[in-house]
């Protein structure tokens, strides 16, 4: 049944336009991501995919449009301000610090979200808050037994694990994730399948992925887009059997 409750809503993205000068990366885009479903945005390459995640994330301003997260327009809020509101992210790119161990990149990232000026005499490592969070993301991620590893000698799948965790560690209710299988075997491919369904209930998910087969397997609504613009938005099945979407993406004739 689909999540139509309007309290689920968690974040509105209303007719967003991003252009470059005379290029229109994204052009009137309206998406919703709801508690309770991963919502995943397909393309191919340059379609404007990472582009909607960074005005969503505000790493990028718009040229024009709307962004409410939980009831509040954020469109010109900073990205640390709407990381503070809720939203956390991960990039295309491991966004990880290779030198340091598992522990230590979640930790990191616990502090950066519940910084507290007043205790810069404290040392980090005695942040009863950023310790707990760092080893409750670590669990809850599957990471446990790499704990103490230095994060740059994990394997690509444990990375991509990381990176989640990173973001986990911040408290979002909204996960805008870009490829986290990229890259990927078959094994680590079904673990985060199976770790972004555990997750799903607690949060609302965009995902951005290339890997057709798992999009169509984990996601509850799938929006198309074709440059810049979007040209489906549905269910897996609604999106299968749009004449459009298996002109333009699906390679239909």
């Amino acid at each position: 049944m689909e999540n139509t409750n309007s309290q689920n809503v968690l974040l509105q993205a209303s007719q967003l336009v991003r252009r470059w000068g005379g290029l229109v990366a994204v052009n009137n885009v309206s998406i919703e991501l709801r508690r309770g479903e991963i919502h995943a945005v397909i393309g191919t390459n340059g379609a404007g995919k990472s582009t909607l995640i960074n005005l969503l994330s505000g790493e990028i301003p718009v040229s024009s449009g709307v962004i409410n997260i939980l009831g509040s327009d954020v469109t010109t809020w900073s990205q640390p301000k709407r990381a503070k509101s809720g939203i956390g992210r991960s990039y295309q790119r491991n966004t990880i610090f290779p030198d340091l161990s598992v522990f230590e990149n979640c930790r990191l990232a616990a502090q950066a979200h519940d910084q507290k000026a007043w205790l810069i005499w404290q040392d980090a490592d005695q942040c009863d808050y950023s310790v707990a969070k760092a080893n409750a993301v670590i669990e809850k991620t599957g990471l446990k037994e790499a704990k103490d590893r230095i994060a740059g000698a994990l394997s690509h799948g444990q990375k991509r694990q990381l990176e989640v965790a990173m973001c986990l560690a911040t408290d979002p209710v909204i996960l805008l994730l870009d490829e986290p299988l990229a890259g990927m075997g078959a094994d680590e491919t079904e673990r985060m399948l199976s770790f972004l369904n555990e997750l799903k209930p607690n949060h609302a998910i965009l995902l951005v992925e290339h890997d057709m087969d798992a999009v169509f397997r984990i996601a509850d609504r799938i929006t198309v887009m074709v440059n810049g613009s979007v040209i489906a938005c549905g269910t897996p099945a609604e999106v299968k059997a749009d004449r459009n979407v298996q002109i333009a993406y699906l390679g239909a004739e």
